[in-house]
């Protein structure tokens, strides 16, 4: 025994000889094991192969599931997705990693980090942080960009080459901060709350380029939330790629679904608003030209005696109705006096017809007693020796009561004037 280890240790392997001894002893010790663990950092291929990493809290495993065995799986894995895996260890010399082969997989529940972001993401919501009511516009034409990010990574540099592309009349000012691992969440909360201190720009940028759910997990840390949802300066959140996400994309005004998509969406191309311009001042030129060309062939026809028709043509018709309305108004005027004229001549004559002086002319007279002026309208109201008025239709007459005959009374003597 102890002369095959001094062989071995004596003898020199290559690198090839000793990774192949090592695959062979792994592959041949652990043909089929069922492994239960969190799913972190999953990389679907476009062939249709899935990679993606096992850990747990203390360790963690690359794996990956290729397309004959993926297609039949029963639901798409995700990040922080607890699932329990049978395949074979396998170790891949290229690289020097081993690795599982995983040949079939179940889910067994939610990984311990997503079950995390989804408490969070329940207690938050309930704050009302992430109401739709809360979400405000974009401004149209940012004179400045702030991007919070890692000054060292891709998502950066994407970021100022679209904005060059686009638009170079759009500054864009770099808040450096550490975007994974230990302090980044408040590295990126100093960033975000530097940028409203100083007012540095009209529209912010928070984000990252891609990577697992740990690497992505500062974006979801509630500080991190807090201060984009308290931001006065309009946030876009750019976590990642478009299947990733992060509980600041719900705090966001806006959410993108790459560094580079936000760039696009924060920076309009000034090409277009030229051209927009250009085309907006040619219409509004063109409708003012047609305008006055308008007016001025309607000011040719405005003569001394085009407007003097015009006038005569308009005032004749008020003037027939005005003079047809003067007509009118006499006639029914001229009606209503004839009208008055009879009604009035009838009540003179019936006044006239019932007045004593007529009775008078028709032959009567009015006897009153010549003390008292009493009216007498009956024998019985005198005696004899009586003075009496009398006044027929012209003069006045003076008697004294001689006799008073009553209606079928005897004589009591006779009456004479004097």
């Amino acid at each position: 025994m102890e002369a095959e280890q001094e062989a071995t240790e004596d003898k020199v392997f290559t690198v090839s000889q000793l990774t192949g001894l090592i695959k062979t002893m792994l592959e041949g010790t652990f043909p089929s094991v069922q492994l239960k663990g969190e799913i972190s950092n999953f990389r679907p291929n476009a062939s249709g192969h899935l990679y993606f990493v096992l850990k747990d809290n203390g360790a963690q495993i690359s794996a990956v599931m290729f397309r004959g065995r993926a297609a039949s799986l029963a639901f798409t894995p995700k990040d922080g997705m607890l699932v329990q895996v049978r395949g074979a260890v396998s170790v891949y010399p290229p690289r020097g990693n081993y690795q599982i082969i995983i040949s079939s997989m179940t889910k067994a529940g939610s990984g311990d980090i997503m079950e995390m972001i989804e408490e969070r993401k329940r207690r938050l919501a309930e704050e009302g942080l992430f109401d739709e009511s809360r979400r405000r516009p974009l401004p149209f034409f940012p004179r400045t960009v702030g991007v919070v990010t890692s000054p060292t990574g891709a998502a950066l540099r994407d970021i100022l080459q679209i904005a060059r592309r686009r638009n170079d009349k759009v500054s864009v000012i770099v808040l450096p901060a550490i975007v994974q691992g230990e302090g980044a969440a408040e590295s990126i909360v100093r960033m975000i709350r530097a940028a409203n201190v100083w007012r540095l720009c009209d529209v912010l940028i928070v984000g990252r380029g891609g990577g697992s759910l740990e690497d992505l997990l500062p974006f979801s840390e509630e500080i991190v939330v807090r201060a984009v949802a308290a931001s006065a300066i309009p946030v876009v959140s750019a976590v990642g790629h478009e299947i990733d996400w992060a509980l600041c994309d719900f705090a966001a005004d806006k959410r993108a679904p790459t560094p580079s998509a936000a760039a696009e969406l924060v920076i309009p191309i000034k090409d277009d608003i030229v051209q927009q311009l250009q085309a907006s001042r040619n219409e509004l030129r063109t409708n003012i030209e047609s305008r006055l060309q308008r007016l001025r062939l309607t000011l040719r026809t405005f003569t001394p005696e085009s407007m003097e028709l015009q006038f005569r043509s308009k005032e004749q018709p008020l003037l027939a109705r005005l003079e047809d309305a003067r007509s009118t108004l006499e006639q029914t005027m001229s009606r209503i006096i004839d009208s008055r004229r009879n009604s009035i001549g009838q009540c003179v004559r019936v006044l006239e017809a019932c007045s004593p002086e007529a009775v008078l002319r028709r032959g009567y007279a009015m006897v009153t007693d010549g003390a008292t002026g009493k009216i007498i309208r009956s024998a019985a109201d005198v005696t004899a020796g009586a003075q009496l008025c009398i006044r027929p239709a012209a003069g006045r007459i003076r008697a004294q009561v001689t006799e008073s005959i009553p209606d079928g009374g005897a004589a009591e003597g006779s009456s004479r004037s004097k």
